[in-house]
């Protein structure tokens, strides 16, 4: 029998499904990224002055249309560039056509305009452009703006993540690139509003057509063109900028010790609990400091889940925090009883405790009525009744968001919770690492909120455990890149493996308490198991694990140590941290992107021993689960280092 296909494309991305093709233009000082027929890193003298430019259609359930292409145009002058091209977004249902012309010149100035005529009635919650505002140099900072009435006002991007749109009403935005330029954006065709898009881990502030103040959806009539328009200026005179050398190396600092590493874990789902059991010992080996284990009171099942979770902490010592969600149909009280009867019957009893409940799992908007459910004070009594003595959690298993517009009150839980989803709204691979982006202001956010309580991550990955936004995730039989779904195959990648790090990294100068990673097993998972999806090579190959597991391996085994405040030139490029303890320093350094980084560390001096996770090794990766404990290579001095795409470097006091 021939040996299953194991391609580059396998070894970064889990999929031999290709990611969209792109391309840098210029015009000036001014360059863009084409990508599908949108805009992105829009850069004035290498500095990022919008985010992006999209023309995007959704349906009545927010689902975003994949438009076709046709008749592409792409021309680069001396002076500038631009793009033209039909494209047509249809389901079983309806349908639109529209025509794009993009124009940018060397003075200072984008035009992206659009002309869509619904093929037929076209019902949407949303039809038009969207505008992101970058979050480096932004947030925080003054911005100015012109209403659709004309008034104008002087605000600021807010600082602390806004649960609700920070702006309404818009016409222009004009903020300041760097000193003495400014950007104005004029959005014309119809009213626009802000939202903060750090709510969902997007690293942007989101300006997009239409507002959700308006009732949703609407219906565009059949035949009835529009138009919209995007116009970018850029004005002033810059100071003058000595420009980085092109291919020059990152640095990298160890750092001075400074907090200590979270106490990393793991996630077992509920339908997960049989398979972790049956992985007990690659659980037991992989370390993680706790699993946090779950009870959904709206399944079937408990006591055997209860039963199964039980047996994996005898088997493997680690100790167990249970999410536990209720129903919400009943009192606290009852549905609390209920459960705990059936943990009872199993003889289970957690570590630590994470209470919920049903109605928490979805998404409202700020102000708007909820359905009838128990409250976060109901639900703390009623788990302290049971179990006086069992740290209790509170918050949100849903996305920061949640918890963002229904904050947990300080002084009810011992700590508060909530998750984080990097394919809410994008799912290309430069979009899911772009979220890293937004940890250190969702970070700053929560602690706005909840002041000194202990603060944990819940179980996330790149993969969504649950869409807050519809009635289930999204399917992805076709192993691509899907928003909302709950397999994502860059889990089983080495771009997973360096977005886990990114996320630890983020998590840990943040100065959180624990930081868990999605789960052992199944989608979300860094162990491998026989799936009812594909899994390219694994199915057919000797795998044990993805690269991601000695990530959460490597890490789990120093919660709780001396954290180094390391530091990166390029935090977006080449996420870092690293920690001391009575065995020296450990740094672990990854490569978020998909081209080779040269990196310098500087702070780590005498032998070392490293370890790399690479393209290169991969399959000693996913079939020695104990690859940390080799040798690895020695050296005498920490030599500048070459990380391949999404490469990661272990780096450990001889």
């Amino acid at each position: 029998m021939a040996k299953p296909a194991l391609s580059r494309a396998i070894k970064l991305y889990g999929t031999d499904v290709p990611d969209g093709k792109r391309r840098t233009l210029t015009a000036g000082s001014i360059t863009a990224m084409l990508d599908n027929g949108a805009l992105r890193y829009i850069r004035y003298r290498g500095t990022e002055v919008l985010r992006g430019i999209s023309y995007l259609l959704r349906d009545k359930n927010w689902g975003t249309y994949g438009p076709a292409i046709e008749d592409l145009k792409v021309r680069q002058g001396k002076d500038g560039f631009s793009v033209s091209y039909t494209a047509t977004a249809k389901d079983k249902e309806q349908g639109m056509r529209y025509a794009a012309r993009i124009e940018a010149k060397s003075d200072g100035t984008v035009l992206f305009q659009v002309t869509a005529t619904p093929l037929t009635d076209f019902l949407t919650n949303r039809s038009g452009f969207v505008v992101l505002h970058p979050l480096v140099g932004v947030v925080g900072e003054k911005v100015e703006i012109v209403h659709t009435d004309g008034k104008k006002q002087k605000s600021r991007f807010p600082k602390f993540i806004s649960p609700g749109q920070p702006v309404f009403e818009i016409r222009s935005l004009k903020h300041t690139v760097m000193p003495g330029v400014t950007a104005t954006v004029l959005m014309e065709g119809n009213k626009f509003e802000m939202e903060d898009h750090r709510n969902w881990m997007d690293a942007s502030y989101k300006t997009y057509v239409c507002s959700l103040l308006d009732p949703w959806p609407y219906t565009l009539p059949k035949g009835e063109s529009f138009t919209q328009s995007i116009t970018l200026t850029i004005e002033g005179k810059p100071a003058a900028k000595k420009a980085a050398k092109a291919g020059s190396a990152i640095s990298v600092d160890a750092g001075k010790p400074k907090g200590q590493i979270p106490y990393v874990g793991a996630g077992i789902p509920m339908a997960e609990a049989k398979a972790a059991l049956d992985k007990a010992d690659l659980i037991e080996a992989m370390g993680p400091a706790h699993l946090i284990c779950q009870i959904d009171g709206r399944e079937s099942g408990q006591a055997e889940a209860a039963a199964a979770y039980r047996a994996l902490r005898e088997k493997t010592g680690i100790p167990m925090a249970l999410e536990v969600i209720l129903p919400a149909k009943a009192p606290a009280t009852d549905e609390f009883n209920a459960i705990a009867s059936e943990l009872r019957a199993a003889d289970f009893r957690p570590d630590t405790i994470i209470i919920t409940q049903a109605h928490d799992l979805k998404s409202f908007q700020p102000n708007t009525p909820r359905p009838w459910g128990p409250t976060y004070e109901e639900m703390a009594a009623a788990v302290r009744a049971d179990f006086p003595d069992v740290p209790l959690g509170g918050g949100m298993l849903s996305y920061f968001t949640e918890l963002n517009r229904k904050p947990a009150p300080q002084g009810v839980f011992d700590f508060v919770t909530h998750t984080v989803c990097p394919i809410v709204h994008a799912a290309d691979d430069l979009s899911v690492m772009e979220t890293l982006e937004s940890l250190p202001s969702i970070i700053a956010s929560t602690r706005n909120m909840m002041g000194k309580t202990p603060y944990a991550l819940g179980p996330s990955s790149i993969p969504c455990r649950d869409n807050p936004y519809g009635a289930a995730v999204a399917p992805n039989p076709g192993n691509g890149r899907v928003c909302l779904s709950n397999m994502d195959p860059r889990q089983r990648g080495l771009f997973a493996a360096a977005w886990n790090l990114g996320l630890i990294a983020a998590m840990a100068k943040g100065g959180l308490d624990s930081v868990v990673l999605g789960a052992v097993t199944g989608p979300q998972g860094v162990i491998y198991r026989k799936a009812d999806y594909k899994q390219p090579w694994f199915d057919a190959a000797k795998a044990a694990v993805y690269p991601a597991y000695h990530v959460l391996a490597g890490l789990s085994a120093a919660s709780g140590n001396k954290r180094l405040d390391s530091t990166s030139s390029a935090p977006s490029t080449v996420a870092v941290i690293g920690h001391q303890s009575r065995a020296g320093k450990e740094l672990w350094l990854a490569n978020l992107t998909s081209e080779p980084q040269k990196v310098k560390v500087t702070g780590f001096d005498g032998p070392a021993r490293l370890h790399r996770l690479s393209d290169g090794n991969f399959q000693t990766l996913a079939m020695k689960p104990d690859y940390l404990s080799s040798p690895g290579e020695a050296v005498k001095k920490v030599p500048a280092l070459a990380l391949g795409p999404y490469g990661i470097v272990r780096i450990r006091s001889a």
